[in-house]
């Protein structure tokens, strides 16, 4: 069940429990990355340090062609900065999956679909690139299609330079101490994205699929800190400067095998095995120093390498079966089973100069992360009359396994103690659609689904790299679980006009959210995570597309939602006192608006401006923002040639400005990273690009729909 939107600029199709975004006409995210390009997409927020949320929820499942395909919590935003946009096809925006999808996420799943159009013959293009912060990019791809064999092959090189910064103000309430800090911090990595793959038409109702996507590079990091504490009369105790330079390598692969066996044109099966690495070595130095007031006070200075690395292997298979049953209804059935090891080793030296460190036992940490997810689903969907509908169930059982690591338990057979956890749980989900007269349709549905915490959340060691900024996780933190109900109304006028409204309610219980709080004696804030309370969520999200003097397409998204967070107390392991947190409520809304106007002469111009307003977090809130992008595209020989130029955050305003407090203290913290950045792509294509593929000889699996389409 599908409604096409909008025609040119950032094109959508709604089914029945998705959106689908086309990313090829979003100029603004040209040459950038994927990242870039999410945040260009209506109710996708991506902050600054990469993290992704969904309708102001952060716990969202990211996918690459309906599969994690080996992103996780702890690596995703590595890897969405560094994969190219120019590599998606679409997005799609899943806020309630059913039950045929894994429920990790309460906020739904965003699915990231790459390039695959099938034309007859080969064709291809190459790409080149360059910003103003230094980056440039360069990229080219071939593919091939036949009867027989669909084979392509993409590899694309970026470097790209990011600079940020921050202000952070901090008041211990009990003695009103203040500690300032200021930070700026500088990073370059460059790595090298490729993909090839090759569909074998074995007969006509067996199609078999091998693709490989793999990525390796690296990059420099450094930030410098400057700390000024003062007493409450805002007389200086003392200054400290800290600085951090790092740099890191990663690799990572993923390996897909797939069989699709048509038994009929209404039923077929379809296997797939898939096996993803990523690795990641880093080293980072810290060198502290600290200069009293005080002549009688006087602090040795620190020099401190840390080399931390992770391993990640992940297998996943899958078998999916699905029966048309009738012209009016469908049968889908399946397993899904993930199997993740997960191994991060920490080993730190500390001394007053490079020349004389040492390893520093205490804060040497390897910790192991292990979770098996087994699953069973099945679907029915049918029609009767202007009523479609779907109806699921799907039951998980995993287990996690995690350990912890000291020195000692490492290399001095200390014992160890291993937090082991299994659960089962069911996830049911319903859909129910109604088609009204003069091109209205009304849907209403339900699901289930959780957010399991990620390794980092669970590993109890200590984050030194800032020194009075501390993290550690909780391996004692359970999974949240919510139940998420959606009515959406869909309008489309002939004149070009379509309105889109989904109001939603989303319940939690256990909310996992961070905890901060401030030890007195060192005057170190630490954070941790803990399951703190239960949430109640709801809101109204408006799209709207119009089409106005033929050559101008806005659209616009505003989000409306409602949030409660109920009171807690907490007393987390080194805090003297516990952590509350009263009952908050807070109303707060966000709108987008993606202008995209076709010019004379070839050209199309894109304009995209976002707003968010005041947001609810615990023990505070995030204050406004706001940011404008800007895309021009023109084409040359017949569509051969085409050049690119964006500039994203014109303003230099994308920044996230925190207001948190707790017992003991008031923190007030500005951040931002990347900044204004103008850049140039410029793309030539080759081959047969114009003629369509006979879909009856191969199957697009990108374009298959999960629900039966019920024209």
């Amino acid at each position: 069940m599908k409604w096409r939107l909008w025609p040119k600029g950032l094109r959508c199709v709604f089914e029945i429990d998705r959106k689908v975004f086309d990313a090829t006409q979003d100029i603004a995210s040209e040459g950038g990355s994927v990242s870039d390009l999410l945040s260009n997409i209506p109710s996708v927020e991506v902050d600054n340090e990469g993290s992704v949320s969904l309708r102001g929820n952060s716990s969202v499942t990211i996918w690459i062609n309906g599969k994690a395909s080996g992103l996780t919590s702890d690596n995703q935003a590595d890897i969405l900065e560094m994969m190219p946009a120019g590599d998606i096809k679409q997005v799609e925006v899943i806020t309630n999956p059913s039950a045929k999808y894994s429920p990790e996420g309460t906020a739904g799943i965003i699915n990231i679909i790459l390039k695959d159009d099938r034309k007859p013959g080969y064709y291809g293009s190459v790409k080149a690139g360059a910003d103003t912060d230094g980056g440039y990019q360069a990229s080219g791809n071939i593919n091939y299609s036949s009867s027989k064999v669909d084979a392509y092959a993409n590899l694309n090189y970026r470097n790209r330079e990011f600079k940020g910064g921050g202000i952070t103000s901090r008041e211990n309430t009990t003695d009103h101490s203040f500690l300032d800090q200021m930070n700026d911090s500088k990073r370059q990595h460059n790595n090298w994205f490729g993909r090839f793959g090759a569909t074998w038409h074995m007969t006509k109702n067996d199609d078999l699929s091998l693709n490989v996507t793999g990525m390796t590079g690296g990059g420099d990091n450094s930030e410098t800190i400057h700390y000024i504490s003062t007493d409450s009369q805002r007389n200086t105790l003392y200054t400290s400067d800290r600085t951090t330079n790092g740099d890191s390598d990663m690799k990572m692969y993923n390996l897909e095998l797939n069989y699709v066996h048509k038994f009929s044109d209404k039923s077929n099966i379809d296997l797939t095995v898939s096996n993803n690495q990523w690795k990641r070595d880093g080293m980072d130095i810290f060198q502290q120093s600290t200069k009293y007031t005080d002549p009688s006070l006087s602090a040795d200075p620190i020099y401190q390498t840390q080399e931390n690395d992770i391993k990640d292997k992940t297998w996943e298979v899958q078998a999916d079966y699905s029966n048309k049953i009738s012209d009016m209804s469908r049968i889908e059935a399946g397993y899904k089973g993930t199997f993740q090891r997960n191994a991060s080793p920490v080993d730190t030296y500390t001394g007053t100069t490079a020349g004389n460190i040492q390893q520093d036992q205490t804060l040497y940490n390897r910790f192991l992360y292990n979770q098996d997810v087994h699953a069973l689903y099945m679907t029915y969907g049918g029609k009767w009359e202007n009523l479609s509908y779907q109806a699921g169930l799907r039951g998980e059982y995993w287990r996690v396994d995690t350990r912890s690591l000291d020195f000692d338990q490492e290399f001095n057979g200390k014992p160890s103690e291993s937090f082991e956890k299994d659960y089962f749980k069911l996830f049911p989900s319903a859909f129910i659609s109604y088609s009204l007269p003069k091109n209205n349709e009304l849907q209403v549905n339900y699901t289930r689904r959780l957010r399991r915490p990620w390794g980092g959340q669970l590993n109890s060691f200590r984050n030194i790299s800032d020194a009075s900024n501390i993290s550690f996780g909780n391996p004692e933190l359970t999974p949240e679980y919510s139940h998420s109900f959606e009515l959406n109304y869909i309008k489309s006028w002939e004149s070009g006009h379509t309105l889109s409204l989904s109001g939603y309610y989303r319940s939690t219980d256990d909310v996992i959210q961070r905890i901060r709080f401030l030890n007195t004696e060192d005057n170190v804030m630490y954070t941790t995570s803990e399951n703190v309370a239960k949430s109640q969520a709801s809101g109204l999200e408006i799209v709207g597309k119009d089409k106005l003097f033929k050559i101008l397409d806005l659209t616009t998204t505003v989000n409306l939602y409602y949030s409660k967070l109920d009171g807690f107390t907490y007393l987390p392991a080194g805090a003297s006192t516990p952590v509350t947190g009263e009952t908050d409520e807070s109303f707060a809304w966000d709108v987008r608006m993606i202008a995209n106007l076709s010019l004379p002469w070839g050209v199309s111009l894109q304009g995209t401006g976002n707003y968010n307003s005041k947001r609810l977090m615990a023990q505070g809130y995030r204050k406004p923002n706001y940011s404008v992008d800007l895309g021009l595209r023109k084409s040359f020989l017949n569509d051969k040639l085409t050049l690119s130029v964006n500039a994203r955050d014109l303003l230099d305003s994308r920044k996230f400005r925190t207001i948190t407090s707790g017992d003991g203290f008031w923190q007030d913290s500005e951040n931002w990273r990347g900044g204004r950045r103008v850049g140039f792509t410029l793309t030539y294509n080759f081959g047969n690009m114009n003629k369509k593929k006979d879909k009856s000889k191969s199957r697009d699996r990108s374009d298959d729909s999960e629900m039966f389409e019920m024209e």
